[in-house]
């Protein structure tokens, strides 16, 4: 079964971008099989490439992103087994919009490590986005290694246990 993740933040070119990156190259790197995504609850830049900065941090770490930005779907609920928000804002704003027929576990993405928000680092500069990449690394390995102890049918595709 492979693994589908959905990661969100407000606009879609910054954290969450940056995360769905960092998520996939984290599973890749332990040979778990893994959809990743990413969404933002508004619509500001819906079609438009991650910040720049992202595509910088994301390049400095040798992590490829490929993503154009869109708003969460109300498919999302059903298309993804976990939905992932940045903070406690969107978090509470994918809760009103999620469908009564959502299949999804949405959480904030920080509960699996150390309920920490990933702040948003779009008015900030280079600094916040390289503080943003650590946190969705450490989150990305907390996300797994949670996957990992609680649900053997994600396990590894190339390293059977």
């Amino acid at each position: 079964m492979t693994l589908s993740v959905l990661i969100v933040c407000l606009g879609n070119i910054c954290r969450s971008p940056m995360g769905e990156a960092v998520l996939k190259h984290e599973a890749e790197k332990r040979g778990i099989e893994i959809k990743v995504d990413s969404a933002g609850t508004g619509a500001y830049h819906v079609g438009e490439l991650p910040d720049e900065r992202t595509i910088a941090t994301c390049k400095e770490h040798n992590i490829a992103i490929n993503h154009l930005a869109r708003q969460v779907q109300q498919s999302d609920f059903k298309d993804f087994q976990y939905i992932l928000a940045a903070d406690e804002s969107n978090l509470r704003n994918l809760e009103v919009i999620r469908p009564r027929s959502s299949t999804a576990e949405l959480r904030l993405w920080g509960s699996y490590l150390d309920n920490k928000p990933i702040p948003d680092p779009y008015y900030g500069g280079i600094t916040g986005f390289q503080r943003c990449f650590e946190q969705c690394t450490k989150l990305s390995n907390a996300f797994l290694d949670k996957l990992r102890v609680n649900d053997r049918s994600f396990m590894l595709k190339r390293y059977p246990s």
